[in-house]
């Protein structure tokens, strides 16, 4: 009995010295996620993150702290429906918002443009607060919104959101039917980037701006890594060998991306994480056919609906969720093709209606830290994940 008792115990503390172990690694390290869209879908919905928004999104001030993110990028995002006259406007709306949180919290927040910023506000114990616009259209085909964007503080921009633009096509319109191209667009497009289009990518390598390849077509990702001649980053993306998803890189790219030192950052999206995810909701959002076409009448936009749809009937929702192993898988999928220096987090929080399950909102990134380490990832190899990979990335395009 008594031995059995002992056994009992050095197991205890052997799961507590665990726990003990991924925590403080967690706490050590500098967690960096390059893609959050609680500022866009907090200004749509009239939301405050700086009060408690717990059953209402993913992310708030306190509940980045409590998850310990060091670093997070904030989405600037419109859709398509903003074009020239609009989009731009739109955005600057949002950085002002963002400016003015922080403003509003000295002691929490700090705009970080680069390396040395972000390791200042770290050093501080302050969420260091950083900007990427997820389209091209918000630039309006012009230079000159590209550099204010920059001079405002914004790091990265997202070429092509699931539209395509003047200059760049998209991942989702290159992969529809020619017809379906044509009923978007007025005249055919070239895929791929124009002339006008290389010279943004050679301008935002000028400006120390990270070029996100996320969405862009496969053509306009083959025209950015000719034309590059800094590291790019993938801010959002998972891989199309484990769920091929048109928005999810190949094995081709992956290995470009890792070939130019640049960073792929893991999506949590259950849809491209899972090949059965899309399958199943489409079986769940046919049994809420009624509730879906009322919110279309309403000329609500499809991942509105699905967000509205899931936080209305949570249960089915979460039955859906694939499990937080899946996640690691696409990690590990990378790390096979290109080394564990090329891979990193953007969750993709508060812009999608479902990640694994565990992953609940920005609290459980401690989760991620102990299922790395359960996986076998050194300390050394869990920090370059969770944020050193970025960082490295940040400063090769912005030695400032």
């Amino acid at each position: 009995m008594l031995s059995k008792i002992l056994l009992a115990a050095m197991l205890a503390g052997a799961l507590s010295s665990a726990a003990q172990s991924y925590t403080k690694l967690h706490d050590k390290a500098i967690v960096a996620d390059t893609h959050n869209d609680v500022l866009s879908s907090a200004t749509l919905n009239g939301l405050n993150i700086e009060t408690d928004l717990r059953g209402k999104t993913h992310s708030d001030l306190n509940r980045f702290s409590q998850g310990g993110v060091d670093v997070q990028v904030f989405s600037v995002f419109c859709n398509e429906t903003y074009g020239a006259g609009t989009a731009y406007a739109y955005a600057n709306r949002e950085i002002d918002s963002l400016l003015a949180i922080i403003n509003r919290n000295p002691g929490k927040l700090q705009l970080a443009t680069n390396y040395a910023t972000v390791k200042k506000a770290v050093k501080a114990k302050k969420l260091a607060c950083m900007l990427g616009v997820e389209g091209g259209h918000m630039i309006e085909d012009s230079m000159a919104f590209l550099k204010t964007f920059y001079n405002r503080g914004v790091r990265y921009m997202t070429l092509t959101w699931n539209n395509s633009i003047s200059w760049a096509t998209s991942a989702r319109y290159e992969t529809l039917p020619a017809a379906e191209q044509q009923k978007l667009r007025d005249t055919a497009i070239k895929k791929g980037l124009t002339d006008f289009g290389k010279n943004v990518v050679r301008n935002m390598n000028a400006l120390g701006m990270l070029v996100d390849v996320s969405h862009v077509g496969e053509q306009t990702f083959w025209d950015v890594m000719a034309t590059t001649t800094k590291p790019v980053i993938a801010s959002h993306s998972c891989v199309y060998a484990l769920c091929p998803h048109f928005r999810n890189l190949k094995d081709d790219q992956i290995k470009a991306i890792g070939t130019n030192g640049g960073v792929i950052q893991v999506n949590f999206y259950s849809g491209f994480l899972d090949s059965n995810y899309m399958r199943n909701k489409e079986t769940f959002l046919n049994r809420h056919a009624a509730e879906r076409d009322s919110m279309l009448a309403l000329k609500k936009q499809g991942y509105e609906i699905d967000e509205w749809l899931s936080k209305k009937h949570p249960a089915e929702a979460d039955a859906l969720r694939p499990p937080l192993s899946l996640l690691i898988d696409h990690i590990d999928y990378i790390v096979k093709l290109i080394g564990v220096n090329g891979v990193g987090l953007g969750s993709d929080f508060d812009g999608i209606e479902s990640a694994p399950k565990s992953l609940d909102d920005v609290t459980t990134y401690p989760l991620i830290t102990k299922a790395l380490r359960e996986r076998g990832y050194s300390r050394r190899a869990v920090k370059k994940i969770l944020g050193g990979n970025f960082l490295r990335v940040l400063r090769q395009n912005n030695p400032q």
